[in-house]
């Protein structure tokens, strides 16, 4: 149980710090502001643009890695293997240019726990029916306003406790160890729980 709680605090902090670079960019990568914007002018519907935002990123992720390949100008808030952290960065950074793209702020906290959310990919629907919000009912930009702060809380909570069980199931954090970044990877195929299911959820979430 402590194993389990210390690596959902790792997770946590690892969220934050993906949500943040994911809005305000790494060095030499867009952020979700400008990816959002880039498919968008490429497409005349922003259903068709969030669906080639999807088939790129998940190229992208299945080749990923290329946190290790920032070097030295990249520090992570944890020890965590730099393949995880990359995917766990593309990943989000495409929920947030989806959530942008249909008009969401991506600077309200609301917003940034439904992003948390679709990382679940599958598990989304069950954690916000435990909460009280339907899945599959369209969450408008003013009822997502509206959720309390007790109720994010409990969200974080359950998007956290879901994320190290799948990726503790895939064996890519072990409970046990602090895995150094220098050398942490895992192969490339390990892409969270799937980029595209991460897409899918992401757009039926977020709704214009």
């Amino acid at each position: 149980m402590a194993n389990h709680q210390l690596i959902e605090n790792k997770l946590e902090k690892l969220l934050d710090w993906a949500y943040e670079k994911s809005i305000n960019g790494l060095p030499g990568t867009d952020t979700a502001y400008e990816l959002a914007e880039n498919f968008m002018s490429k497409h005349h519907s922003t259903d068709k643009a969030i669906n080639s935002l999807v088939r790129w990123q998940n190229v992208k992720c299945t080749t990923s890695g290329f946190l290790s390949g920032l070097g030295g100008a990249i520090t992570l808030p944890v020890a965590i293997p730099a393949n995880l952290a990359s995917v766990i960065y593309v990943q989000m950074r495409m929920i947030a240019a989806i959530a942008h793209m249909r008009g969401y702020d991506l600077k309200d906290d609301q917003v940034k726990t439904f992003v948390f959310v679709c990382l679940t990919g599958q598990a989304a629907s069950d954690i916000l029916k435990q909460v009280g919000i339907k899945a599959g009912e369209r969450i408008a930009k003013q009822a997502i306003k509206k959720i309390s702060g007790e109720v994010i809380k409990s969200i974080n909570q359950k998007v956290g406790f879901r994320l190290v069980t799948k990726f503790g199931e895939k064996g890519v954090v072990n409970l046990g160890k602090v895995v150094p970044i220098v050398g942490g990877f895992i192969g490339g195929t390990v892409d969270g729980v799937g980029t595209n299911i991460i897409g899918k959820t992401a757009k039926k979430l977020f709704v214009s």
